[in-house]
């Protein structure tokens, strides 16, 4: 019993420890974002009366009797004056679920809940869920929309790793009750799917990723722009591609949108992730564009090449070389809070503002899609600055 109690009073230090750990900027700059120096959630942040059975008679070996393998892909919202995040936890059974931490700082000293999210299940139960993007809606919901996983039915016999992906959606007002409404309906399957802020000509509008298989686009052209007429029977009867993949760009293997985009006096800026092959397997990195303001599927501006790629630590994980983000804040004074996950193991913060990231969006030189015009673009800035 001592032995016991000696054990749980040092787990329970380091825990705390690890929780109230000061983030430091990194001594990097390029005048767009701020990187942390910590990642602001992990497997080892979770809390330890989810991992260990507190009942010296039942676990005499005071071990982890639930494991937790990562923390990664969350959506984020400002919420009674606190930054919450929605985090897709992993645990070593390898499902995911859905889990609310706060920080009262929106960099540091993120604490869960005391419980996960018990999203209730429609239809056939979902094998896993995960990667839900949060959109505060005029129509004074809350709504998770989120990928769910769940086995071909059509897979070979022996086939244990064909799956077929939906996109859930539920809504909330305190983000403790979660009603479910129908999966959406779609022609092709989907993920990444985000919902837009705002009513659209009297419509819910969504952010889609057609893609004709669980993992392969295949004939997806890209992230697409739906209008639903209702929510709680949301169904896309047709797309518009609003951001293109092409060939040998961050893009062509596959995109998709991140979290809803910021409305801004330029317009909507739209966070999102391209997907390319390499020698390493598949590259994730984040990209940024620009839509109009009163016509949020009509393109407006889009930087070539990433905006944030997995530098140092962030390259290692469960799934390497991997950037991924669901979930971003923006504060009233501008500040952006950019929440993102590295290598499907760990989740960081990076800051930039609303006016940095828009400059960031107008002003930098698209991609030319050729070595010859991207050559022609570098040229054209060394001459200005040369003969200054």
């Amino acid at each position: 019993m001592t032995d016991f109690k000696v054990i749980m009073s040092e787990l329970e230090a380091r825990h705390e420890e690890l929780l109230t750990r000061k983030n430091t900027p990194v001594e990097h700059y390029n005048g767009i974002y701020t990187r942390y120096r910590n990642p602001i959630l992990t497997a080892r942040h979770t809390p330890l009366h989810w991992r260990y059975d507190f009942d010296p008679q039942s676990n005499p070996f005071c071990m982890e009797r639930i494991g937790m393998n990562a923390v990664m892909n969350a959506g984020a919202i400002k919420w009674h004056d606190k930054y919450i995040v929605v985090a897709r936890v992993e645990g070593a059974d390898r499902k995911s679920f859905f889990a609310v931490a706060e920080s009262p700082n929106g960099i540091d000293n993120f604490r869960f809940w005391d419980y996960p999210i018990r999203m209730p299940e429609y239809g056939e139960p979902a094998t896993n869920i995960y990667d839900m993007r949060l959109t505060a809606h005029e129509d004074g919901w809350i709504y998770g929309v989120f990928c769910i996983e769940r086995k071909d039915p059509d897979a070979a016999p022996g086939d244990l790793s064909s799956a077929v992906a939906a996109a859930g959606i539920a809504r909330t007002r305190n983000l403790v009750d979660w009603e479910r409404l129908p999966d959406l309906v779609s022609k092709s399957q989907q993920r990444n799917v985000v919902l837009h802020p705002e009513f659209v000509d009297g419509k819910y509008a969504f952010y889609t990723r057609p893609q004709d298989g669980f993992i392969d686009t295949g004939n997806g052209q890209g992230i697409g722009w739906a209008l639903v007429d209702d929510i709680a029977r949301a169904e896309i009867v047709g797309e518009t591609i609003i951001n293109r993949r092409y060939y040998h760009t961050i893009k062509e293997g596959k995109n998709g949108e991140g979290p809803h985009p910021i409305k801004t006096p330029h317009g909507w800026l739209h966070l999102a992730h391209g997907v390319r092959s390499c020698a390493a397997g598949l590259r994730y990195v984040l990209y940024l564009y620009m839509t109009e303001l009163e016509r949020p599927w009509v393109p407006l501006a889009e930087p070539a090449g990433l905006f944030m790629g997995p530098a140092g630590e962030e390259r290692i994980g469960d799934v390497s070389n991997v950037l991924f983000s669901n979930g971003w804040i923006a504060d009233p004074d501008g500040r952006v809070f950019i929440y993102y996950a590295s290598s499907d193991t760990r989740l960081h913060v990076a800051t930039s503002t609303v006016e940095r990231l828009a400059d960031y969006c107008l002003h930098t030189p698209a991609d030319g899609l050729t070595t010859g015009r991207s050559v022609e673009q570098l040229c054209k800035l060394i001459d200005k600055n040369l003969k200054r």
